[in-house]
C-alpha cells in the first residue's frame, strides 16, 4: 500500500506539473466561406467569418468568438489576422471586409491602394469611377443598365 501511495503521489505531482506548463497559443486562423479570413472555434472545425467575431452573437459552440478576452479592447484584443487597418489612423475593419467591393473604411483604403492589395474587379463587378461613395473602383453588375447613374461617365448605363 505504501508503493501504491507513492505511485499515486507521483501521478498527482506530474499531473500538476503538466497543468502548470505554459500552453502554446491556439492558431485561430482559418478560411471562412467565400475564401475570406476567419476565426477557428475550439471544435477545430467551425470557421467563423472575421466580421462575425465580437458581434454579440455567439457563433462558436462554446461562445469563444464573443469572450471578453477577445472582445474587450477592440481592435487591439483581436488576433492580427482578423483586423485590417484603414489609411485613417483610428479606423479599422474586419479582415473579411477588405476587398469586398464596399467602402467600409470610408476612404476606400480597404479597396484600393497598396495597403489593401485587392485584385481587379471580378466578373460580378463593373470597373468605373462611382458617383456614390458606397463603392470605390467597381460597382456590382446588377446596377448596370438600371436607368440610374452609378458611374461618373455613365458607363454603367451605356457600356456595361
Amino acid at each position: 500500500s505504501a508503493v501504491a501511495l507513492l505511485v499515486l503521489g507521483a501521478a498527482l505531482a506530474s499531473g500538476l506539473a503538466l497543468a502548470l506548463l505554459p500552453r502554446a497559443p491556439v492558431n485561430r486562423l482559418c478560411t471562412a466561406p467565400n475564401n475570406k479570413t476567419g476565426f477557428l472555434c475550439d471544435d477545430r472545425v467551425t470557421c467563423v467569418p472575421a466580421s462575425w467575431v465580437c458581434d454579440r452573437v455567439s457563433n462558436c459552440r462554446n461562445g469563444e468568438d464573443e469572450q471578453e478576452q477577445l472582445c474587450g479592447d477592440l481592435p487591439h484584443s483581436l488576433p492580427g489576422h482578423l483586423v485590417f487597418y484603414c489609411r485613417s489612423p483610428r479606423s479599422w475593419v474586419y479582415a473579411d471586409q477588405r476587398c469586398n467591393g464596399m467602402n467600409d473604411c470610408g476612404d476606400c483604403s480597404d479597396e484600393t491602394g497598396s495597403l489593401a492589395a485587392c485584385p481587379p474587379c471580378g466578373q460580378e463587378w463593373w470597373s468605373c469611377s462611382p458617383v456614390h461613395y458606397e463603392f470605390c473602383s467597381c460597382i456590382p453588375r446588377r446596377l448596370c443598365r438600371d436607368g440610374i447613374q452609378h458611374c461618373l461617365g455613365w458607363s454603367d448605363e451605356f457600356l456595361c
